[in-house]
């Protein structure tokens, strides 16, 4: 697939069939995530990839909130791949106290932006991408926060790793139209800023 098409084909899928993801395109898909930049190469991500059907069941039971499951979980419950995005901040911290690191960014708690989050997600976008150029369905999705150490503690998730994120991996549901709303996608005239912020880019 050419890449100008996977950027117009991915949306995000929250329905799956029954069918499932073959090895190969799977361990493809993931090392797609791996190839995402990171700050100073740090490469502080790991994903976690929860394929049995016990193991799924568990990360639903602990991570869904509490009441009847809505369609949105009913739909997503049927993904056959469930991956956990998780940031090494220690990753970071190690990296920038290097010799080659000179400067006031060493420490990274110092920083503004939290790197290890950003670039994690940055592999998050990688699977999604890799995974509709596999012919495959994916959905990325904030574990709620009240679940974060149930969830951490239910698949062993090291105390120095944080939870950023899952995203759901399977063949899309014949009957997936599972959008939440048909928003209007925002443009480059009013997304992209010229010189300032609110000069219009041309054209």
């Amino acid at each position: 697939m050419e890449f100008g098409e996977v950027l117009r084909a991915r949306r995000m899928v929250r329905r799956y069939d029954a069918a499932p993801v073959d090895e190969a395109v799977l361990r493809r898909v993931l090392a797609a995530g791996l190839r995402a930049p990171s700050a100073g190469n740090s490469q502080g991500r790991d994903l976690l990839v929860l394929r049995s059907a016990a193991d799924r069941a568990r990360f639903w039971d602990t991570a869904a909130r509490p009441g009847p499951a809505d369609a949105w979980l009913r739909g997503m419950r049927t993904a056959p791949v469930v991956v956990l995005l998780l940031a090494d901040p220690g990753a970071y911290a190690r990296r920038y106290a290097a010799s080659d690191k000179p400067g006031p960014d060493r420490d990274a708690a110092t920083w503004e932006v939290p790197w290890p989050d950003v670039d994690t997600g940055m592999s998050g976008l990688l699977v999604l991408l890799a995974a509709v150029d596999a012919g495959l369905g994916a959905c990325l999705f904030g574990v709620p926060s009240a679940a974060h150490a149930a969830v951490r503690a239910a698949f062993a998730v090291p105390d120095d790793r944080r939870l950023v994120a899952a995203l759901t991996l399977g063949h899309p549901a014949p009957d997936d139209d599972s959008r939440p709303s048909r928003r209007h996608r925002r443009t480059v005239a009013d997304s992209v800023h010229d010189g300032r912020f609110g000069a219009p880019w041309p054209g």
